[in-house]
This record gives structure tokens, sequence and C-alpha cells, in this order.
């Protein structure tokens, strides 16, 4: 009679396999789980700070790296740590075999920099575990069919990687391994008292993710939400469970707290439209100019226009990396649109907090905007939805703002939370 046997895909990011002493300590973990009786296949970031000091190298040749060539040096560090590990697994006497993102078939469309995934055929890693191997896949990268090109998947691109293979083999569990013990109702770096959630549904951590939380990419749930993926987030550092990711019909039957968490990023920047003539049709032509950019819009504000000019403003926040490239585009465009002029902002914070009990429970805006206004801080902009509301406020007040929200609403657990490595990632 056979015992069934579960495939199991581990992700370990950089800080996780930051030096060769981590890596013989994720090396273990991985044979743990091997000789449990599983299959395991394996997703794995580069080593440490590997891609931000690509990044810079890159720079100082050149002030503008051409896109192909900087996912071809990007890559190179994914495939240093996944040999690493390969090696490491089998100097404890088990198979072990890497792949590179286009060996382990992630296809994806031509997008430098910011692929995305089109088709996963993991033809080598399915023949791996078949002939009883640990598959170990370089994360973050894939090839496009047509141009025959190596890509990057972005920031986060690893565990995107990892789902989409658990997606792809049919994997019983995906588990993102960080330097922390799973998602916490606040970023442990800032909030000392931040607490571990068991359970969060796919749309609150989508909330979350979208918001600034770092500990899982915001392309990766949707993955595993659109695929059926179960997610669990734990640490490498420690046995403990960690947090479960649920679909949203298991997590009906649990008693849903008002908040889950509150997230603050610092990656946005804010761009204001000054003097836009109050006609049908403006507003399409703006974000029509910034859609052509390929910049992701967040938050979105239009002033009632004065009666005197008939004219307005308009705010909208998005990705400093995409700022430069949104202002030359407007900036062209003054003379046709007829506004007066352009105002760039990027010491903004966005603060925001996310819970499915926010549906049945009132006065949630209430006891967030009283917090702020107790603690001195301004709001700039609000945006909300079913399950979130977000702020924007000044970028040196962020995290302030997120202990002070965290504490007004009961967030705080008796202990530190413990960052093993530092990053919270």
């Amino acid at each position: 009679r056979r015992t069934a046997v579960s495939l199991i895909v581990q992700k370990f990011g950089g800080s996780s396999v930051a030096d060769a002493e981590s890596i013989k300590r994720v090396a273990k973990r991985i044979v743990a789980t091997r000789t449990a009786g599983n299959q395991v296949v394996v997703a794995v970031s580069a080593m440490g700070d590997t891609t931000d000091e690509l990044i810079d190298l890159a720079h100082q040749v050149t002030p503008l790296p051409d896109p192909r060539e900087m996912d071809m040096l990007l890559t190179t560090g994914e495939r240093i740590s996944m040999a690493l590990l390969a090696m490491a697994i089998r100097s404890m006497g088990h198979d072990a075999r890497s792949f590179t993102g286009s060996q382990a078939g992630m296809i994806t469309d031509a997008r430098h920099g910011a692929a995305r995934i089109v088709d996963v055929t993991p033809v080598r890693v399915q023949e791996a575990l078949d002939e009883g191997a640990i598959a170990i896949v370089a994360g973050f990268q894939g090839f496009n069919r047509d141009s025959r090109d190596i890509t990057t998947l972005g920031r986060g691109g690893s565990d995107t990687t990892a789902v989409a293979l658990a997606a792809a083999l049919g994997a019983d569990v995906c588990e993102i391994y960080t330097d922390v013990d799973g998602v916490f109702t606040a970023d442990p770096r800032v909030v000392k008292k931040a607490r571990k959630v068991d359970r969060v549904t796919a749309e609150e951590m989508l909330e979350l993710a979208a918001a600034g939380a770092k500990v899982l990419h915001i392309r990766a749930v949707e993955f595993a939400r659109r695929h059926g993926v179960t997610l669990h987030v734990r640490s490498s550092f420690t046995p403990h469970e960690g947090t479960w990711v649920v679909s949203g019909t298991e997590g009906e039957t649990m008693e849903e707290p008002i908040i889950t968490g509150v997230a603050g990023d610092l990656s946005e920047a804010k761009i204001t439209v000054v003097g836009v003539p109050d006609t049908p049709g403006m507003a399409a032509d703006i974000f029509t100019i910034v859609a052509e950019t390929g910049a992701n819009i967040d938050m979105i504000v239009q002033n009632v226009s004065t009666a005197a000019t008939s004219r307005t403003d308009i705010s909208f926040t998005l990705p400093k990396a995409d700022g430069e490239k949104v202002l030359t585009a407007l900036k062209a465009t003054q003379p046709t649109l007829g506004f007066e002029a352009l105002a760039y902002d990027d010491q903004i914070g966005k603060l925001s907090v996310v819970g499915g009990g926010m549906r049945t429970s009132a006065g949630v805006s209430a006891q967030l905007f009283t917090t702020l206004k107790n603690a001195g801080i301004n709001m700039e902009m609000i945006s909300t939805s079913e399950i979130r509301i977000s702020v924007v406020i000044r970028a040196d007040l962020l995290n302030d703002a997120v202990r002070a929200v965290h504490t007004a609403f009961g967030l705080d657990g008796d202990t530190d939370a413990v960052v093993y490595a530092g990053t919270g990632r």
C-alpha cells in the first residue's frame, strides 16, 4: 500500500542565505523536510544585499544601464545562491539539482526588469523530483520565448517564482521563509510590540502587501489566490509555525479581528497637476498619459474647482521610481492640456489599517483620524476600500504614526517581536 507523499515548495529570501553558514543552515532545513518523506522544490533569492550591490555596480559603469544587460547582470545573484545551496545539500548526502528560471520553465513576457509570468513548464523540475532529487530553482527570473532573452520579475520576484512553481506542480503548500516568525500586525522593526498573526485571509494579505508590508510580495499573493495555492509564511531561523494565508471562504469561518494589521510605506511620491481646466475628459487625458509610461497609480484626489477660475488641482501617488518619467511625460503635454504647473513631492508616507472586520464595525475611520489628530499628524490624502483605510502623511512622521495607531487599535503584544537577521524579510 503506497503512502501519499506531500510536495512542498519552499522559498528562502536573501537574509536566509546571506552567507555560507546561513546557506548550510537552510540546507539542513530542506534536508529535514526531504527526510520526513516529502518531495521538495526550493526557490531561492540572491545572497543578502547582492542584488542592491549589483545595481550599484551597474550605475558606477553607466548612469543608464541597458535593461537587457541589467537583467543578465542581476540574475547572476540567484545563480550563485542556488548553486551553493545545491552543493551544501549534496554534502549532506542528498541529491540536489539547481536550475535557472529558464531551465525551470518560467516563461515570461518580454518586459525587462518587471516581467510577468505567462506560463510555467517545469519539465526538468518534475524529472528531478521523479528521480528523488531536491530541485533548487533560481527565483526572480524567467525567459521570453519570442526574444529568447533572460528576464527578471522585479522586486519580490522570488516569492512569485515559488508560488508559480507551487501552482504548476500542484504542491500541497508553498512555504515562504523569512527572518521573522510570520506576518505581524505591523513591521516588527518599527513596532517592537507587534504580534504575529496566526491566520490572515488572502484578501487582507493583498491589502497589506499593497500598503507596504514587505513580508510577502503582492504579485505572489495575487498568484496564490488566483490558483488556490496555500501559503505558509514562517521563519528560517526557528521551527515555529508561522502565518497561514487562507482563502476567503476559510476565513469566513473565523471570528475576524476588526484590524488585522497596520502598514507603512515610504516608497511612493505625490504629483499634483495644478490649475487643470475643469472640463469633461481632462482627468481621462491626464491619466492616459500616465498609463502610457507604465506607472501604477495608487491614490487620487481631485479638488473642487474654484468658481473664479473654473480650474482644479488633481493629486495622485505613484512609486518614486516612476516619478521622473511621469513628470517628463506630463510636461510634454502641458501646452495641449492647458494645466498651469506640476508639483512633485517625494517626502510622503502612506499609513494603512487593514482588517476584514471593518466590514461590520463602525467607527474605524473616526478612531484612526482621532489617533493621528492626538499625535499632531496632518493627513494630506485619504483612500479607502472595504477592508482598508490609507492616509498620506509626512514621511518623517510615518513610523511614529504607525506606532500610535497600532497601540490605539489594541494590537500591541506583551513581548517584543524578534527580527532574526535585521531585515524583516
